[in-house]
C-alpha cells in the first residue's frame, strides 16, 4: 500500500470523518469528540494512515473551500425575523464580545505561556471565534429556548468570518516591519468585510433570484447549481483580496436563506449532509496534522490559559454584551457557558502554522496550532459534554412532551382540537397548521393559535414548534400528504409521536405503510374524512366523554360499535390520569381510563347502547378531570407567549 498517495489519505479522511460522526450520533455526544480522537488515532502519532502532509499545497485550498460551504450553510439557515429580535446582542458579541476575547486570550497567553505580543494576539484573533460546526448540533440537541439558539447560531456563523478576518490582520501586523505595513494591514479590516459585504448581497441575491425563478434553473441541479456559485463566489472574492471570501459566503448564505427560494427544504438538507462531510474530512485531517508532543509541551501554561478563557474572559464578555438586553440571569449564563470553539479557528491556525514555518518561525507555528487545538478540545470536551446538563439546571430547555399539532384546521381537525382542549388536565397548547386562510380563520376564531403554512415545509414545523409537542396529527383530506408529513416530523422530531388519517375505505394509504413509517393511524381505525366533515360543518355531532370499565387489554380497534358503518362512533381523544392524547391504533384500554367519543346526535340511542356493551358508561358527575365544557382561549404559558411573538415576527418580516 502506499501511503504516500495524496488520494489514500483524502479518502481515508473523507470516510472516517463519516464513520466517526456516525459512531457520535448513536452514543448522543458531539461529533467533534470522536473526530479529533479519529484524526489523532489514524495520523502520524499511532496508525500513520491518514498523512496530511503528502496533500502539500493542496491542502489550504481544500481547507478554504470546505470552509466556504460550511459556512454558507450555516447561513443559510439563519431567519432574519429572529436576528432583528435579538439584534443587540448579536450585534454585541461579534464586535464588542469580539475584542474583549481578542484581549482577553492575548493577555493570557503571554502571561501563562511567555509568548510574544504578536504570537499571543495571532491566538486571541483566532479563539474568538465559536463555530455553526459545534454549536448547530448542540443547540439542536439540548432543545435550547429559541432565544438563546438564535443568538448562539448567529453568533457561530457571523463572527466566524469576522474572528478569521481579523486573524489575518493580526497575522500581517505581527509580520510588519515599517509604520506603512502596520497601516496597511489595519485597513485590510474594513476592506475585506465590505468586499465580502458587498459580494456576498449582490451574490445571494443573484442565487436566491434564479432559484425563485421557475424554470431558470432545473430542478434536478439547482443543489449542485448552488454549490457551484458558492464555490464561485468565494474564490471570486479571495481573488480580488485574499481572504475576504469567508465573509461573502456567509452573506451570501443569510440573504438566499431568507428568500424563500423554491425546493429550499431540498437545499437546505443537501448542504447539511455535504457540511457534514466537510467537517469530517477538516477535522480528521487537521487533528491528524497536530504533533501531540507539541500539545504535551504547553503543560499547565496552557491548561491555565483555556480555563481563563472559559471562566473568566468569556462571563466577561458575554456580561458587558448583554447588559440591559432583557436577558435572564439564567440565560446569560447559559451563554457564558456554551462557547466551544470549532473548524473555522482550528482551519485558520493550520495555515498560519505552514505560513510561519516558510518564514523561519516553524516552532511558534506548531505551539500556536496546538493551543488551538488544546483549546477546541477542553471546550468541546467540557462545555459541550455538559451543555445540556447545564441547560436542565439553568431551566433554559424547550418544554418537551408538551402540547399538540394538529396539521388541518378543517371541520374535523377543529373538533379534534376542541376535544383535546376539554380533555386537558393541564394548559398544554394545541396549535393548528393550515394553508387554507378561511379554515385558519375559522379555529382562530375558537381561541386557537393557527401557523398558515404548508406542514411539509421546516420553517412551518419551527413555528408550530414541533419538536417539544407530545404529538403531532396529521388530519388533511388527503391520506398521502398526511403519511409525508409525519415522515417530515418524524426527520425533524424523532421522539415526537405522529398521528396519521387515512380512509379504510379507500384503495390508497394502508395501515401497513403507517406502520411502516413508525406513526400510528389516527382514530384507531381510520376515519371516512368526507361523510365526517360533513357532519362536523353542520353541527351534527355531539361528543361525550364516556369512563371505560371493561376488561383491560382491550384496543379502540377491537371496539364493534367503532366498525358500524350504518350508525358509526368516532373515538377522538383517550385520557389516563392527566395524560390525554389522541386516539389511534397505539390507545390500549384500562379501567377508569376516560375516551371522548363523537356520534350523530339523531343516533345517540342507537350508539351509546352499544359502547355501553363494551364497557363504557357516562360518568356520575362531572369534574375537571372530565369537563367537557370549552375553556375559551388556551392560557397563556412563557414558552407559548415566546413562539407567538416569534411567529408575528416572521409575519412582519
Amino acid at each position: 500500500m502506499n501511503l504516500q498517495d495524496p488520494a489514500l489519505t483524502f479518502a481515508l479522511a473523507l470516510a472516517a470523518g463519516v464513520v466517526a460522526q456516525s459512531v457520535a450520533r448513536h452514543v448522543r455526544v458531539p461529533g467533534i469528540l470522536f473526530l479529533l480522537a479519529t484524526g489523532i488515532l489514524l495520523g502520524p502519532e499511532f496508525a500513520n494512515l491518514v498523512r496530511p502532509e503528502t496533500l502539500g499545497e493542496g491542502l489550504n485550498p481544500i481547507v478554504g473551500l470546505a470552509v466556504a460551504v460550511i459556512l454558507f450553510e450555516g447561513a443559510l439557515q439563519l431567519n432574519i425575523g429572529r436576528l432583528r429580535r435579538e439584534a443587540l446582542v448579536i450585534r454585541r458579541l461579534i464586535t464588542l464580545g469580539t475584542l474583549i476575547t481578542i484581549a482577553g486570550a492575548t493577555v493570557t497567553a503571554m502571561l501563562a505561556l511567555g509568548w510574544s505580543l504578536q504570537v499571543a494576539l495571532l491566538f486571541g484573533a483566532l479563539v474568538s471565534v465559536t463555530g455553526p460546526t459545534v454549536i448547530n448540533p448542540l443547540t439542536r440537541r439540548i432543545r435550547l429556548r429559541n432565544k438563546l439558539r438564535t443568538i448562539l447560531e448567529a453568533e457561530g456563523v457571523l463572527i466566524d468570518p469576522v474572528g478569521a478576518i481579523l486573524a489575518v490582520v493580526a497575522f500581517e501586523v505581527a509580520l510588519a516591519s515599517t509604520a506603512g505595513e502596520v497601516g496597511a494591514g489595519v485597513l485590510g479590516l474594513p476592506r475585506r468585510l465590505g468586499l465580502g459585504l458587498v459580494i456576498g448581497v449582490a451574490g445571494g441575491v443573484a442565487i436566491g433570484g434564479l432559484l425563485r425563478m421557475r424554470r431558470a434553473v432545473p430542478s434536478d441541479l439547482r443543489n449542485i447549481f448552488t454549490l457551484a456559485s458558492v464555490l464561485a463566489l468565494y474564490q471570486a472574492s479571495h481573488a480580488i483580496l485574499p481572504e475576504s471570501g469567508i465573509m461573502t459566503v456567509a452573506i451570501a448564505g443569510l440573504v438566499v436563506g431568507n428568500m424563500g427560494p423554491r425546493h429550499a427544504r431540498e437545499l437546505v438538507e443537501f448542504k447539511e449532509q455535504l457540511t457534514y462531510l466537510l467537517v469530517g474530512l477538516l477535522f480528521v485531517l487537521l487533528s491528524a496534522s497536530v504533533d501531540l508532543a507539541d500539545v504535551w509541551a504547553l503543560g499547565a501554561g496552557g491548561i491555565a490559559t483555556v480555563i481563563v478563557l472559559v471562566v473568566l474572559v468569556r462571563p466577561l464578555c458575554v456580561l458587558a454584551c448583554t447588559r440591559g438586553a432583557g436577558l435572564e440571569r439564567n440565560e446569560q449564563a447559559f451563554l457564558a457557558w456554551l462557547a466551544p470553539r470549532g473548524i473555522v479557528a482550528f482551519a485558520v491556525s493550520s495555515l498560519f502554522a505552514a505560513e510561519l514555518a516558510h518564514m523561519g518561525m516553524e516552532a511558534q507555528g506548531d505551539q500556536l496550532r496546538a493551543m488551538v487545538f488544546l483549546v477546541i478540545a477542553v471546550t468541546v470536551v467540557v462545555l459541550g459534554g455538559t451543555g445540556g446538563l447545564m441547560a436542565g439546571l439553568l431551566r433554559v430547555r424547550k418544554p418537551s412532551n408538551y402540547g399538540f399539532v394538529v396539521v388541518g384546521a378543517n371541520p374535523v381537525g377543529r373538533a379534534l382540537a376542541r376535544t383535546l382542549r376539554a380533555a386537558r388536565t393541564g394548559d398544554a397548547p394545541i396549535v393548528l397548521i393550515d394553508t387554507n386562510p378561511t379554515e385558519a380563520g375559522a379555529a382562530e376564531g375558537e381561541g386557537f393559535r393557527v401557523v398558515l403554512g404548508n406542514a411539509n415545509e421546516p420553517r412551518t414545523l419551527v413555528r408550530a414548534g414541533v419538536e417539544s409537542r407530545r404529538a403531532v396529527v396529521a388530519l388533511t383530506p388527503n391520506e398521502g400528504v398526511n403519511l409525508l408529513i409525519a415522515k417530515r416530523v418524524g426527520e425533524a422530531a424523532p421522539g415526537v409521536d405522529r398521528l396519521v388519517a387515512i380512509d379504510p375505505l379507500t384503495p390508497g394509504v394502508g395501515p401497513e405503510q403507517v406502520d411502516e413509517s413508525e406513526a400510528a393511524v389516527l382514530f384507531g381505525s381510520g376515519i371516512e374524512y368526507e361523510r365526517w366533515a360533513h357532519h362536523f360543518r353542520r353541527d351534527r355531532v355531539a361528543i361525550e366523554p364516556l369512563i371505560y370499565e371493561g376488561t383491560p387489554g382491550l384496543r379502540v380497534t377491537q371496539l364493534d360499535a367503532l366498525a358500524d358503518r350504518q350508525f358509526p362512533a368516532l373515538a377522538l381523544v383517550h385520557r389516563r390520569g392527566r395524560r390525554e392524547q389522541p386516539v389511534s391504533t397505539n390507545t390500549v384500554l384500562k379501567s377508569g381510563d376516560v375516551v371522548w367519543f363523537g356520534w350523530l346526535r339523531d343516533h345517540e340511542e342507537l350508539v351509546e347502547p352499544r359502547l355501553e356493551g363494551s364497557g363504557f358508561r357516562r360518568p356520575d358527575r362531572l369534574t375537571s378531570a372530565t369537563r367537557t365544557e370549552d375553556p375559551g382561549e388556551d392560557s397563556a404559558n412563557p414558552a407559548e407567549e415566546e413562539e407567538e411573538e416569534e411567529e408575528e415576527e416572521e409575519r412582519s418580516s
